[in-house]
């Protein structure tokens, strides 16, 4: 009977103490992994923009900066297309490769030409523009057909943030990685699966 009750109470502290050595690395384990802030500095953001209305943006942040996504009206994708406009463009095309992911080279640098995604960030001296969708406002003159307004030194962008001539900015606004989840979800800092992500 004593030999029966000592294999019992050695198989309970064998057991408290495996539970004790689990209850120990856990914590231990999960200090070695970064933390909440650094998972959340460089994650993907998903951003569901279904109540988002024609001409209307968002702004989410990723990687401490902000990123706006913007649905655009047949009036603005139609105007962003037309000569006179794209001769006041420093760069139409979006030649310079680092300002978009491939899948973004376009005419609307977007993959769906109706939504934009972009980092709301001038590229001249870091300042964050201003979102100015109407047409020839009074301050900025007869040519605006809507687009991005930098308060800090003037410069401007068009609706698909494309840089415009004669401004401090060198080059367009940057289209960071990002990939549809559904017809309502975009996620961002994240490839689309044909671009290895």
């Amino acid at each position: 009977m004593d030999r029966d009750r000592r294999r019992w109470l050695a198989g309970a502290a064998v057991l408290m103490g495996g539970a004790g050595v689990a209850a120990l690395a856990v914590p231990f384990i999960r200090s070695m992994g970064p933390s909440a802030r650094a998972r959340a500095a460089g994650a993907p953001v998903q951003v569901d923009f279904s109540r988002l209305e024609p001409g209307q943006q968002i702004t989410v942040e990723w990687r401490g900066r902000p990123v706006w996504v913007m649905r655009r009206t047949k009036r603005m994708l139609a105007r962003m297309r037309e000569p006179e406009h794209l001769r006041r463009l420093r760069d139409p095309g979006s030649r310079v490769e680092t300002q978009q992911p491939p899948y973004a080279r376009n005419a609307t640098r977007s993959i769906r030409p109706e939504i934009f995604v972009v980092i709301g960030i001038c590229t001249h001296l870091g300042c964050v523009p201003t979102y100015r969708p109407e047409e020839s406002p009074p301050d900025l003159g007869p040519d605006w057909i809507g687009g991005y307004f930098c308060p800090c030194h003037g410069s401007r962008f068009d609706l698909a943030g494309r840089v415009y001539k004669g401004v401090p900015a060198p080059t367009n606004l940057v289209v960071p990685p990002h990939r549809y989840l559904s017809d309502t979800v975009v996620e961002v800092g994240v490839h689309p699966q044909t671009e290895g992500g």
